[in-house]
């Protein structure tokens, strides 16, 4: 049977095939989509890019609460004179019709003055007549078309919009001072003697002074404080040489200036300071649309639906999360997020706490049970009440924990700078031997030798090998999938030697299931009413059941009524039909076993009363987990930390390799000690997760991936971000995490053969300012181009190594 796909959004056409104006539609969203892009002249959205939208799903009173001023007012950035501003982030931007299409948006409605999108950031920017479309009105209308605000209670909290643009301000000191000073020493350089040029020689050298002072004083300030942070800790980090260098270069060049003895050194000073900050701001890339420190802020609601009591009838109101007081009645509705602890009162809650602990069976709750922040209902209304505000739920405080606020770079020790321990003693070691030598042989010499020598083998060159080999690689890393918070990151993966995988969402795909079926064989009568039946329903379970059944023949039910949070009641002619959970069903005890009891989950199916049987749901795990199993456990100890119970261990077993070790029924503070405890056995430890749930064991652990099937949706606070379709080639990134350093040592020795060349001129007192300016930038430019010619060539190979996105 030969598939159709949607002329809007490119899905398959498997549910139904909606034809309409000679194009195929997947659903009515999509055609409606189409319809009022059309309507209103803005077909050429589909000339752009082929299938470029999005199918709209939404339910309208989801936004119910941006009726609520107060809310409304914290969201809106300008409000005045009936003009409102407003900036939303919309995740499902992702190509040059998205940006087309909501930058006319006043095209579709005419009350919209302006739109502008950030497309980096995924954010749309909309001036709007207010007086004539509410706030809520235009976010219905960007979900209409596909285009749903992501709105959450991260979104009530004042951005903090100062951006730190200092290194670029000293950057561009460096820069315009060395640039000046190089051009005001070229008559030194060569020895011209021109009358003028030897008439004004003082005014140029203190005129080059004078461009040095903001060099020094300002550009450079950061190397001197970092220098004198590693000598009070006791450690010599590889500022305390850079910072000694720059130091003595003033100083000598200043007292050559000040006693006529020469121009100094001035350039090279200046065009230090120029390639360190260039080093220093090629390795500070950021992915400026991704947030590597979300927290439970942007998963929570902004609002839910609170309920009072006036004049013996409940009345419905939106309120912010925030004003939730102990004892307030609030409703939940299906899908909808508990953002407190609470008790049940009415309905019947079944409770998605995935994302919390990462149990993926929904647990059921009766009145007078107790429910906790961060589950998701699954079913009907529910009303609860809460006994705790926002701020003190168990969520919250498992977020407060010491561990979020920690600083990683704090307890790590780079290459770089256990090399400049050794770097440093040695240069010393050098310059005192040669200092005492010369004092006994040629006292004149001795300040010069000790000064040149501190001179030449400052670290420059060294200090730049590591920033643009791994700046280099971040930017290969983020081109292929894994989006890493800094350049660090890469040098810390190298050292792991334990990698900890959660399993629900991160071994797993949401995308794929395997579904099986046990139990008495169902006839043509029974299987075509069962089709047409779960093709009325959109319950995720019944999408993806009806999604493998036969689509041939379908029986459309003559009577169709959903149970909520229980299943679907059908009948057609003289065949009823019960779909759902096995107590809904009146699964015999003796069929029990079909099901695998808790540990799967399960479609029940009984016609007219008599059970036939039930269609499991399996995990899929993610395409290639064997083999990437297989290559990581040869260099590091794999083990599986998992919320979800033990009811897949036999199945891991068989596909993971022998000795993986396995662990179930983790709550988020389980994983969290876990991690601890492996680092206090000098493990070096990479967790990867993809939930809540994973928080906390990915702030504690060395280096923490996220695992994320759209990278723009919530992913928890971590070290990097992975898209699901690239798991499969975690491997390939320890492998080029491995070379990355070996290029940053390579560096390092060609670096350390021109500071031994320049040492031959330093400790025999021949060390002449030309000498210097030449042979210092020639080091750092030899460094920099080896270190990304050889990064560009590991990109190409891990280009050519990686497997096609699955």
């Amino acid at each position: 049977m030969h598939i159709l796909n949607c002329f809007h959004c490119g899905e398959e056409c498997l549910d139904e095939v909606i034809r309409f104006s000679e194009k195929d539609f997947c659903c009515t969203g999509c055609k409606t989509v189409f319809e009022i892009l059309n309507t209103n002249d803005l077909s050429y959205y589909y000339e752009l890019e082929r299938n470029p939208g999005t199918s709209p799903k939404f339910s309208e009173n989801k936004f119910d609460f941006l009726d609520n001023p107060e809310i409304a007012e914290k969201l809106l950035e300008f409000d005045h004179n009936n003009i409102q501003v407003i900036s939303l982030m919309i995740p499902s931007i992702h190509c040059s019709s998205c940006i087309w299409v909501l930058e006319n948006l006043n095209k579709i409605h005419k009350f919209v003055r302006s739109s502008q999108v950030d497309f980096p950031k995924k954010r749309v920017r909309i001036s709007f007549a207010s007086d004539k479309l509410t706030l809520k009105e235009l976010v219905i209308m960007l979900a209409r078309i596909g285009y749903e605000p992501s709105i959450s209670l991260e979104s009530y909290e004042p951005k903090n919009s100062n951006i730190d643009r200092s290194l670029i301000y000293k950057l561009g000191v460096a820069g315009f001072a060395f640039g000046n000073i190089m051009f005001l020493s070229f008559p030194e350089y060569f020895e011209i003697n021109e009358f003028w040029l030897e008439k004004f020689k003082h005014l140029f050298r203190w005129l080059m002074f004078s461009f040095s002072l903001p060099v020094v004083f300002y550009a450079g300030k950061d190397y001197f404080t970092s220098a004198w942070k590693g000598l009070h800790a006791g450690m010599l980090n590889i500022d305390v040489p850079i910072a000694l260098g720059i130091a003595v270069l003033f100083l000598r060049s200043t007292a050559e200036i000040a006693f006529d003895l020469g121009t100094g050194f001035f350039d090279s000073l200046s065009g230090l300071v120029f390639f360190l900050l260039l080093g220093r701001f090629f390795q500070q890339k950021t992915y400026s649309f991704l947030s590597f420190e979300r927290d439970y802020k942007s998963y929570f609601p902004i609002a839910v639906t609170r309920l009072n009591s006036e004049e013996n009838r409940q009345k419905e109101e939106q309120v912010q999360v925030y004003k939730i007081k102990i004892g307030d009645r609030i409703l939940i509705r299906n899908e909808e997020l508990i953002p407190m602890d609470c008790i049940l009162i009415k309905g019947k809650a079944r409770i998605d706490y995935s994302f919390v602990t990462g149990e993926a069976e929904p647990v059921s709750r009766k009145s007078g049970e107790k429910l906790f922040a961060g589950g998701r209902q699954q079913g009907g209304i529910i009303e609860v009440e809460a006994v705790k505000p926002v701020q003190q739920s168990y969520l919250t405080e498992l977020w407060n924990n010491e561990v979020f606020s920690k600083d990683k770079n704090n307890a790590f020790q780079n290459l770089t700078n256990q090399i400049s321990q050794r770097f440093t003693i040695a240069v010393l070691s050098i310059a005192i031997v040669a200092t005492v030598f010369w004092m006994f042989y040629d006292a004149s010499r001795a300040w010069n030798v000790f000064t040149a020598v501190l001179i030449i083998a400052c670290p420059c060159a060294i200090a730049l090998s590591a920033p643009f080999t791994l700046g280099n690689m971040l930017r290969i890393f983020g081109k292929h999938k894994l989006y890493l918070k800094e350049a660090r990151v890469i040098e810390q993966i190298s050292q792991i030697d334990t990698v900890v995988f959660d399993k629900t969402g991160t071994i797993t795909t949401s995308k794929k299931e395997t579904i099986t079926y046990e139990g008495l064989e169902l006839n043509d009568a029974e299987k075509q009413l069962l089709t047409g039946s779960l093709r009325a329903s959109n319950h995720p379970l019944s999408r993806a059941l009806y999604r493998i059944l036969d689509k041939n023949d379908i029986a459309l039910p003559e009577n169709f009524e959903e149970v909520t949070g229980k299943g679907l009641l059908t009948s057609s002619s003289d065949l009823k039909l019960k779909i759902g959970s096995s107590e809904f069903v009146k699964q015999p005890k003796a069929a029990q076993t079909l099901s695998g009891g808790a540990s799967k989950t399960s479609v029940h199916i009984s016609a007219n009363d008599e059970y036939k049987g039930c269609f499991s749901f399996h995990n899929a795990y993610r395409k290639g987990i064997s083999e990437l199993f297989a290559s990581l456990s040869e260099d590091r100890e794999l083990i599986i930390l998992s919320g979800d119970n033990a009811g897949e261990r036999e199945k891991l077993e068989k596909l993971l390799p022998a000795g993986t070790l396995m662990f179930f029924d983790q709550n988020p503070g389980d994983k969290l000690q876990f991690i601890k405890d492996l680092q206090q056995q000098n493990r070096k430890v990479m967790m990867i997760g993809d939930g809540l749930n994973d928080a906390g064991a990915l702030a504690q652990s060395e280096v923490g991936i996220a695992i994320s099937e759209d990278i723009n949706v919530f992913s928890p606070a971590c070290d990097g971000i992975l898209d699901a379709r690239k798991f499969g080639d975690i491997n390939k990134f320890f492998d080029l995490s491995s070379k990355a350093i070996k290029v940053i040592k390579w560096s390092f020795m060609l670096s350390l053969c021109y500071n031994l060349v320049g040492l031959g001129f330093a400790v025999t007192g021949n060390l002449m300012p030309v000498v210097a300016a030449i042979l210092m930038p020639l080091s750092s430019i030899s460094v920099v181009f080896f270190a990304t010619l050889a990064t560009q060539l590991l990109g190409k190979k891990l280009e050519s190594n990686l497997k096609p996105e699955s």
